[in-house]
């Protein structure tokens, strides 16, 4: 890779618990990658446009809320309208484990539940960025 991975992370909608999201953003800048945090309260539209600002090759959301259902479909709608064929959209919170299969039967990447460690969110998305980007 001539450049590190850039990853935005992102807190969609009224969910104002960002503590995880911040984790998440240090240990994946632990790991090498380059971080864009959007702070919260972000609408899908705002995610997705910052995103194209910044190139990124992956976007992690993090929902606590239970809002799930609506943010990440919202989001592949969005990132297709674009043509963000080749971006990661990754995140975790507080998600059944059956929704976190419709989501990835939408386009959505792996999800991750509480308990997931720092090192699997990273290799899972260097791995996927080093498959599908092209560097």
């Amino acid at each position: 890779m001539n450049r590190p991975v850039r990853v935005l992370v992102a807190k969609v909608g009224l969910d104002g618990h960002d503590r995880g999201a911040k984790v998440i953003a240090t240990a994946l800048r632990d790991a090498g990658m380059e971080v864009i945090y959007t702070g919260l309260r972000q609408t899908p539209e705002m995610v997705v446009n910052a995103a194209l600002q910044e190139d990124v090759d992956a976007i992690g959301v993090s929902i606590l809320s239970g809002a799930h259902n609506t943010i990440f479909p919202k989001i592949i709608a969005l990132m297709k309208e674009k043509e963000m064929n080749d971006v990661l959209l990754t995140g975790g919170g507080i998600i059944p484990e059956g929704d976190m299969e419709e989501l990835n039967k939408m386009g959505v990447g792996k999800l991750f539940a509480p308990g997931a460690t720092t090192s699997e969110i990273a290799d899972y998305i260097k791995g996927w960025v080093k498959a599908n980007r092209d560097f």
